[in-house]
Parts: C-alpha cells; structure tokens; sequence
C-alpha cells in the first residue's frame, strides 16, 4: 500500500493524529524515476540510516513498515544474531529503509527520523524500542504514545508536534516508498535486499547466513 492522499487525510482523523498534522494533504509523486533495480544501495530522497561499514562486502538493506508485526517479530528474533554475527565483526553494512503500510507507520517512521537526527546508532536504538513497543503506541492512543516516547528520547512536547506535522519530510519518506515500489518492486515487508537479490518475508539466521557466507567468501 502506497500511501495516497485520500488515505493519508482519512486515515488521520481515525488515528488522533489529526490535531498534530493538521490534516496537511499528502503531495503525490508524480516524478518518472530513471533508476533501475540494480542501484538498491543508491539512496533517494532521504539519507541511509545504516550500520557496519560502508565498504563492506555484503550489503543487506531492508525495507520494513514500523506497524508489521512480521518485521517487528524480525527485529527481535533475528536482526540480533545477524548484528552479532555480522554488522559488529565489520563483514557486513546494514541499511534500513522505510516503507510505511499505513499513516500510523509513516508517524513512526517520521519520529525515529526526528530523534536520531542523522545519527544511525540512535535511529536503530529508537526504530528498535518502537518495534517493541509496537502494540501499545499501534493498538492504542497513537499520539500520546509517541509523544511519550518522543519525550523519553529528549524531545519537547513542541518539538514531537513539530515532527509529526514535517510535511517535508513526510513526502521525503513517501517519495522513498513509491520508487522501492516502482523500481525495486518492492510489495511487502519486510523485503531484503543482499547485494541487490531479493527475500520477501521474515527470513530466519539460517537463510540468510546461507546468502551472505558464500559473498564473504567470493
């Protein structure tokens, strides 16, 4: 689901998020992308949060929805072992990229943005805890949620409302959506790319240890 303009401003006054948002409508993208599959690393509208080194020889990116519950049951059963395994030994660069399912998503997206402020180690830590706590701030009263976990991260109440109402950067993360999802075909989350091959679903260590060692190796 790519996230339009009838859905961002309905979605909205259901969620709580419209006194925050103001029900600002979501500008569409209508620019052709000229790039191909092939430049996955290639970041678009908005900087890589990433970790690891850049001039590693595996790459795995991972297009993710912070209200999927299949990529938060990923962030806590198997990002760990392969941040273990590979991130913190140096072998591999790991890039994570937003792709909002829903407007509640695109508010999460939009905050652990905010917090980190450029800084990867504190994206992941915040994108972590929101995984984590995904049932409360998801299931129940959106904003006030993110706002408390905005506060517990150092923002002001002012900054947090500030964030959420970022129409820039909120068309910075849809524009990032729409060309994973014209160019890299990108239709699920979570989706991985390793050195540019696909995995759609929630891969266990196994498979993906089974893609990375031979590329270590080459």
């Amino acid at each position: 689901m790519i996230i339009t303009r009838r859905a961002f401003t309905t979605a909205l006054s259901l969620t709580g998020l419209a006194a925050l948002a103001g029900l600002s409508p979501l500008r569409l993208i209508t620019d052709a992308f000229a790039q191909t599959a092939a430049e996955v690393a290639k970041p678009q509208s908005l900087p890589d949060m990433g970790l690891g080194p850049q001039d590693a020889k595996v790459t795995i990116t991972e297009y993710a929805s912070m209200t999927c519950p299949h990529c938060a049951a990923f962030n806590e059963q198997v990002f760990p072992k392969i941040k273990k395994e590979y991130i913190d030994t140096g072998k591999v660069r790991y890039i994570f990229r937003e792709f909002p399912l829903d407007i509640k998503a695109a508010a999460g997206s939009m905050l652990s943005r905010c917090i980190a402020n450029g800084d990867a180690q504190k994206y992941f830590a915040v994108t972590d805890m929101l995984f984590r706590q995904q049932n409360d701030w998801v299931l129940k009263n959106t904003t006030e949620t993110l706002t408390r976990i905005g506060k517990q991260a150092g923002l002001t109440q002012q900054q947090v409302e500030a964030c959420l109402k970022d129409q820039a950067l909120l068309d910075k993360i849809a524009a990032d959506q729409k060309y994973a999802s014209d160019v890299l075909k990108v239709d699920s989350t979570p989706t991985f790319f390793i050195n540019g091959e696909k995995i759609k679903g929630e891969a266990s260590f196994e498979e993906f240890a089974k893609k990375i060692n031979p590329l270590l190796k080459s």
